[in-house]
């Protein structure tokens, strides 16, 4: 008898023991498609990056060249590439992007295919290449870099040639993505000149070939294949902002077409997400009588881009030194400042707030619960509720001993390694509605229209959502410098 219960007792424990290691093994829920590549996700979370906007133009006060400006005007007797990564550096960015070529047709490098470089400047004697010094003193930053080559070339008489055109276009794209080592962001806009009817860029076979030569970089264009246009160049993204389009039913006689650009598509097929690009400066290339945006400018810009699931692609255009001019260093070096004083702490972490939330997958030791969402991990780990079928799904911040906590500014993040999920959300404050949102995606801010608030109770409702919301990290902050329209203004 005695070995009879003794058996029975191993059993037991032996199914116990099943029991709690199944438990401890839940696994994640499904994605939902599409998904990002791998480095769709690098480039997301690199969040600032900077466009470098220089030629003939800086020389001319113009911002679009019409071709026929003499290379010796491109003379920038002191350029210092190394001093604009050491600008980037001390700004956070880890990208720059440099206009190989605009739409005047000016070469910065020695271009085996036209004369109208800097072959024929009187800067190093016709003897220097920019797109070399500027990849190399990336390089020895460990910045990363991109390149832009304008599809209008306004001074290249085969434009208006098809066939001759691209493959002159294509001679040129090989060039730069064959002899300057590796590049993340290659840049097409759609510039197109008016009065050539019959131009037709050969987009599938230049985005065909960039991926043959380069196997880790990220095609800009209007729509893609990796990173999309916001469709517009104030650096302002749609209050919703998918991640998703339907690059196949996208149309260039669609009338709406810069509304789906900027809002995406919930029902999408294809993972494209949005670039906003704006310049420090009214213009995009360097005049002298121009001067920066404000740190209160820059900072809603990049709550209406980063903060609304997108990537703030920032202009900060050289002068005709050669260099990126004092004040605008300076700004970056605000702009950065700023971001990184709101943004260091986060209160619902750093001041033992309780975080509870509707459910969990697999119970409290299935490994998705609400600890995910206040660690360093924004893409891999994350609250995951229950299965689908609750009414709501909650997430719910209470101050220390029920004590209030003091913010103004409501971050929010999605696993989006997983898909972008979240349709629809609300912000209340101590039982009162704040906020009404829409897509959250990578990550999206709010920032509080009342003002500073002190509160007890901070609720995050998943109001609708494409399957289960997986949130990966939440955060309270306080931004000393957003007043709103209820407060005092800000002086600078």
């Amino acid at each position: 008898m005695a070995r009879l219960l003794f058996l029975s007792l191993l059993l037991h424990l032996f199914k116990s023991a099943i029991s709690v290691h199944e438990q401890a093994l839940t696994t994640p829920p499904l994605p939902i498609l599409p998904l990002p590549s791998y480095s769709q996700l690098k480039w997301q979370q690199r969040e600032i990056i900077m466009f470098l906007h220089f030629g003939v133009n800086t020389f001319t006060d113009r911002e679009w060249g019409d071709g026929r400006e003499s290379p010796k005007i491109f003379n920038p007797s002191g350029l210092n590439a190394g001093q604009w990564a050491e600008v980037a550096v001390e700004a956070g960015v880890s990208l720059m992007i440099l206009t190989a070529k605009h739409h005047d047709g000016f070469c910065l490098w020695p271009s085996k295919y036209t004369e109208h470089s800097v072959i024929g400047s009187t800067w190093e004697n016709g003897k220097g290449d920019v797109v070399r010094e500027f990849v190399s003193a990336t390089s020895a930053q460990g910045i990363d870099a991109g390149l832009y080559l304008s599809p209008w070339d306004r001074h290249d008489s085969r434009y208006g040639h098809d066939i001759l055109y691209n493959e002159y276009y294509l001679a040129q794209l090989q060039e730069l993505l064959n002899q300057y080592g590796e590049v993340r962001e290659i840049w097409f806009d759609g510039a197109k000149d008016p009065k050539a009817e019959n131009v037709t860029y050969y987009f599938t076979e230049w985005f065909s070939m960039v991926k043959e030569l380069q196997k880790s970089i990220n095609i800009f264009s209007d729509a893609g294949p990796d990173v999309r246009w916001v469709g517009d160049e104030q650096g302002y993204a749609s209050d919703t902002c998918w991640s998703l389009i339907n690059r196949t039913s996208l149309s260039i006689g669609n009338p709406d077409i810069t509304n789906y650009l900027n809002t995406g598509d919930p029902k999408g097929t294809d993972w494209v997400p949005a670039e906003c690009d704006v310049s420090i400066r009214p213009g995009w290339f360097w005049h002298k009588s121009e001067s920066p945006k404000s740190l209160t400018q820059l900072l809603d810009i990049y709550y209406n881009s980063v903060g609304r699931n997108c990537l703030l692609l920032l202009n900060v255009p050289p002068n005709t030194t050669g260099l990126i001019s004092d004040i605008d260093a300076q700004r970056l070096k605000q702009f950065h400042s700023a971001i990184t004083t709101v943004f260091q702490k986060n209160i619902a972490a750093e001041e033992d707030c309780s975080v509870t939330v509707s459910s969990q997958r697999g119970g409290k030791q299935g490994g998705f619960g609400p600890e995910n969402m206040l660690d360093s991990d924004h893409l891999w780990t994350y609250w995951a509720p229950e299965e689908e079928g609750r009414e709501e799904y909650w997430v719910e911040i209470r101050g220390r001993n029920n004590g209030s906590v003091r913010f103004n500014v409501v971050r929010v993040q999605e696993a989006i390694g997983l898909g972008q999920r979240i349709q629809r959300h609300e912000i209340y404050v101590d039982g009162k509605l704040v906020i009404r949102g829409t897509t959250v995606g990578y990550k999206r801010l709010h920032r509080i229209e009342g003002g500073v608030v002190d509160a007890r109770v901070v609720r995050i409702r998943i109001s609708e959502s494409r399957g289960l919301p997986l949130i990966s990290s939440i955060g309270l902050h306080f931004d000393p410098f957003w007043h709103s329209k209820f407060t005092a203004g800000f002086r600078e």
